[in-house]
């Protein structure tokens, strides 16, 4: 897709920053960020627990009964302490490492994914609002217009000059434009509603975040989407390399300590001893599917190093549709603004006009409404200018 010179030459010169100032996370709630750092805080120990895996239990056992086999009471005691610790497994050690680290990054990038999608539906809602707030206002005037253009026709009518359909007509139109007023009005509580459902924030004062424009290099180096796509890579580079180490040979550390203690009320004294064992275990598992897992793992890697390549031509459309979308609004405000120019220069006119008596009342206001009303038409072209880079954003990680 191919979009405007001018466009192309906005994109080099502006800033890095998606977004000014503002504290983004501030647009949604309390209870959703706190959902959000309850899921950073399991990741943190999903991925200790995972990277210390390795790392075998230290077993502690106990041990009391009692009995009369033989009509004798007999009570007996044991207490063991064992350890069963690999300490080489061809490399599955590190890479079970290397892997927590890695599952641990995918996952705070699919946090981070959730959280400015939540973000970014937040300010799109209020931005939404604040424009149908806009869409609202050129409706009144739209209104005031058609009751301008009735009161003219109705005493066009009154003086035989205009015919009752003609009349009919502009009856039928205002009363469409007051219902499509009362539509304008329901979706904007619509929107208040979600919007207060993921926000804290008083949507009348809540300030609107003035999104600026980046170019493509920015937005594909710094892209949450491509970037979880890395991760996952590298997560399933590792994983393939657990897989297979799994299936090659292990060598454990093995020790323990055993006390053993018996008596009965024929015995003077008590039984008890106590001893300790070590050594080294190798171990070689030798498994019918141990191809089929290898390379089950292998495949996996192999498709997400290709899956990142639809990714980045994803993003490319994405972005080149987005800029697309900025240049026809664009176009649209340049229209707005030059319909204004037209009208203020004919509103300007019939003000002289009406001064000298040539023209009436109704003709300055319909105009004035005009010019309102191309005015109003720039501001909802701009949030919808808005509303395409907010696009972008939900996929773009700046530092703010």
């Amino acid at each position: 897709m191919k979009v405007s010179y001018l466009l192309i030459a906005l994109l080099a010169l502006c800033n890095t920053l998606l977004f000014a100032e503002e504290k983004l996370e501030s647009y949604i709630s309390e209870n959703k960020k706190e959902q959000f750092r309850y899921d950073q805080d399991k990741n943190e120990a999903e991925s200790s627990k995972l990277r210390d895996s390795w790392i075998a239990p230290l077993n502690l056992n106990y041990s009391y009964s009692k009995s009369n086999p033989f009509g004798d009471e007999q009570t007996n005691e044991n207490a063991s302490i064992k350890m069963d610790q690999p300490i080489f497994q061809s490399g599955g050690i590190y890479f079970g490492i290397k892997f927590a680290e890695a599952s641990k990054i995918y996952a705070d990038y699919s946090i981070d994914v959730a959280k400015r999608k939540l973000v970014k539906d937040a300010i799109s809602l209020l931005m939404q609002i604040k424009q149908m707030d806009l869409k609202i206002n050129k409706q009144k005037l739209q209104i005031e217009n058609s009751e301008i253009s009735l009161a003219q026709k109705k005493e066009d009518y009154l003086s035989g000059q205009l015919d009752s359909g003609f009349l009919d007509s502009a009856i039928v139109e205002r009363n469409i434009l007051i219902q499509s007023l009362y539509d304008l009005e329901t979706n904007k509580e619509r929107l208040i509603s979600r919007f207060n459902a993921i926000s804290d924030m008083d949507y009348k004062e809540a300030v609107v975040p003035n999104i600026e424009l980046i170019s493509e290099s920015q937005f594909l180096e710094q892209n949450i989407v491509l970037g979880m796509s890395e991760s996952e890579i590298v997560k399933n580079r590792y994983f393939k390399s657990i897989t297979l180490a799994k299936y090659l040979p292990k060598v454990s550390l093995t020790a323990g300590y055993n006390w053993d203690k018996s008596d009965t009320i024929y015995q003077f004294g008590s039984n008890e001893k106590d001893y300790y064992n070590y050594g080294i275990r190798v171990t070689l598992p030798l498994d019918i599917n141990s191809f089929r897992d290898v390379e089950s793992s292998k495949i996996n890697y192999l498709k997400s190093v290709i899956v990142i390549e639809d990714k980045k031509r994803e993003q490319k459309a994405i972005f080149e549709q987005v800029m697309q979308n900025i240049d026809n609004f664009e176009k649209k405000k340049q229209l707005s603004v030059e319909n204004r120019d037209i009208y203020e220069k004919l509103l300007e006119d019939t003000k002289a006009l009406f001064n000298a008596g040539y023209k009436t009342q109704y003709d300055v206001e319909l105009l004035q409404n005009s010019v309102d009303i191309q005015k109003i038409d720039v501001e909802i072209f701009e949030i919808d200018r808005q509303l395409e880079l907010l696009t972008l954003y939900e996929m773009y990680k700046d530092e703010i």
